[in-house]
Order: C-alpha cells, then structure tokens, then sequence
C-alpha cells in the first residue's frame, strides 16, 4: 500500500513516517484490496494534529486525532479508522450489498466552502472539490458518511438517479435532501 505523509508546521522526521507506515500497515488487514493512504501531521498552536484518509476498496475512510503528542494523535487517528472499518465489516456481512446497474454513468458533483466574513457582505470560496457519484442505496449512502466521519454525503439515488444528500443534524438524526429534476 502506498503512503504519503504530509507534515505541516513540524519537522519531518523518519520516526514519524515509520510509525505512520506501521499503524496504516496495521489497519490495512481490514482491507480487502491495497490501494493508497494519506496522513497529514501538522502542529497548531501547542496540539498536533493527525488525519489519516484511507480509500478502502470502493470507500474511503478518515480517521482524525489531536493531542499533546503526535505519536498518540497518530494512534486515535488510525484507531478510529480501525472501528470505523471493523463497523463496515459488520454492516456489510448483515446487509447483501446491491449491485449497481449495467446502464449506469457517473455524476459529476462539484462542492464549494464558502466563507463569509462577518462585516463584509460578500462571501468567497474557500475550496472546491470534484468527486463522481455512484448510484448506491440511503443505507450505503449513510454507512459511506460514517467512513468518512462527515456530516453530509451526496450520492445517486440507484432508483431514482437523482441527486441526493443524507447529513448528520445538530439533534444526531439524520435527514435526507432529494434533488429533482423541474
């Protein structure tokens, strides 16, 4: 498996990139196929930071750790990654997975952070991200959230292929937005 490691704000050190390689090295038993991760080690303020994004056969998933030390931000990193996937594992072996449609053709998402300033009324994009999004069922569509521990997800509907997004509310119920054609 493939790992790149990211250091922002701290000094790239060989013990770091070993111990990241190990802990990756040590979740990848969880994953059917090798394919690549990503750690990003930065230092804000007096916490260090780590996240691990890991692409997971069809998904990816993402583990975030902060602390005092980067060994043990590294370790909740890479630990949260290890539930999320034993998680996955217990999900997929309860539930038959859904094939997807021979007629099928990606969808071209685009996402935009905005920032808005507080005193001035205009606002600007902070960044963008492209993805393609595959026509999977809402339960897929939330167990792919919960991999990626985020608050939203947009996907395909497989029946409608229509545009949707599940998200996490403040309560911790989930809600789903149904895009249509007009």
């Amino acid at each position: 498996m493939q790992v790149n490691i990211t250091f922002r704000h701290i000094e790239p050190t060989e013990a770091l990139k070993d111990h990241v390689k190990d802990k990756v090295a040590h979740i990848q038993r969880y994953v059917d196929r090798p394919g690549e991760a990503h750690a990003v080690l930065h230092l804000e303020n007096l916490s260090h930071h780590a996240e691990i994004t890991m692409k997971a056969g069809p998904f990816s998933v993402r583990g975030r750790g902060k602390s005092d030390d980067m060994y043990a931000s590294i370790d909740a990193a890479a630990d949260k990654i290890e539930r999320q996937l034993k998680k996955h594992k217990e999900r997929v072996r309860n539930h038959k997975a859904t094939l997807i449609p021979k007629d099928w053709a990606p969808v071209d998402i685009r996402h935009d952070v905005i920032d808005e300033p507080r005193d001035v009324p205009s606002a600007r994009v902070v960044s963008t991200s492209k993805f393609q999004a595959k026509p999977m069922s809402l339960d897929e569509a939330i167990m792919q959230m919960d991999l990626l521990n985020s608050r939203f997800y947009v996907f395909q509907d497989e029946k409608t292929r229509g545009i949707n997004v599940v998200y996490r509310r403040d309560d911790g119920k989930l809600g789903v937005i149904e895009a249509r054609p007009a």
